[in-house]
């Protein structure tokens, strides 16, 4: 089955923001969430990963929509739709500055809306298929190039904690920041040496020194909880017996 593309609506009028999730379903989007600050937006993109943000510039509060995306692209390249309502030409300069996929002014018609997502969600999807195929990693002995916001940055292998996978995508996550890679969670076992990074489940590939924590179910490594699989749970052990 096709999955839908996930979108995140960040509005601080709520019936703004239940007439755009309406309008999405119909459309077959599913909608992940509807926030209103970007404090809680940004915890949400964090935590989901949708595939698009619609983010009303104008929220209220300590940050405003284009304070919001720049906090989010820090650490996750997710495509972002502004809603305008008449901004002026220097707000409407930064918001540009942060490589928007497209604006939508307010208020919205049921076909611009239409249009907008199914363009940037048809970008997503030509993306993908561009990035099928390769890899975004370059391992060499202790340290690894991975290809992020459209350059190759240099991380020490010591310094990843454990690899997620999120579909087709993995987030790479060291102490300082999250990468987000468009390459699957087997190549990523493939491509890293076995002597420091194992599979612990179908969604998780840890480096072995970084342990804190192992349970019968789970293991934990700096605080993050991460589920321990029965089928990966003896090789785990028996490595940790050599270390």
């Amino acid at each position: 089955m096709e999955k839908k593309t996930r979108i995140l609506i960040v509005e601080d009028d709520m019936i703004i923001g239940a007439n755009l999730s309406l309008q999405l379903s119909i459309l077959g989007y599913e909608v992940i969430g509807i926030e209103s600050r970007g404090e809680e937006a940004i915890m949400h993109a964090e935590t989901n990963s949708p595939d698009i943000i619609l983010m009303d510039i104008n929220l209220k509060g300590k940050l405003n929509g284009i304070e919001t995306v720049i906090t989010i692209h820090k650490n996750h390249d997710i495509p972002v739709i502004y809603l305008t309502a008449n901004s002026d030409e220097a707000t409407f300069s930064r918001a540009k500055e942060t490589h928007p996929y497209a604006f939508i002014s307010k208020p919205f018609n049921k076909l611009d809306l239409q249009r907008t997502i199914a363009l940037v969600a048809e970008q997503l999807e030509e993306r993908h298929v561009q990035h099928q195929g390769t890899t975004d990693i370059k391992v060499l002995e202790d340290r690894i190039f991975v290809r992020y916001n459209g350059k190759m940055t240099k991380l020490l292998l010591d310094d990843i904690l454990y690899i997620e996978a999120d579909r087709n995508y993995c987030t790479l996550v060291t102490n300082k920041c999250k990468y987000v890679l468009a390459s699957t969670l087997k190549t990523m076992e493939e491509e890293l040496p076995q002597s420091n990074f194992i599979r612990v489940h179908r969604s998780f590939i840890i480096n072995i020194s970084k342990l804190d924590v192992v349970t019968d179910n789970h293991i934990e490594i700096d605080r993050k909880v991460i589920p321990l699989s029965k089928s990966h749970k003896e090789f785990l052990m028996a490595r940790i017996h050599t270390i």
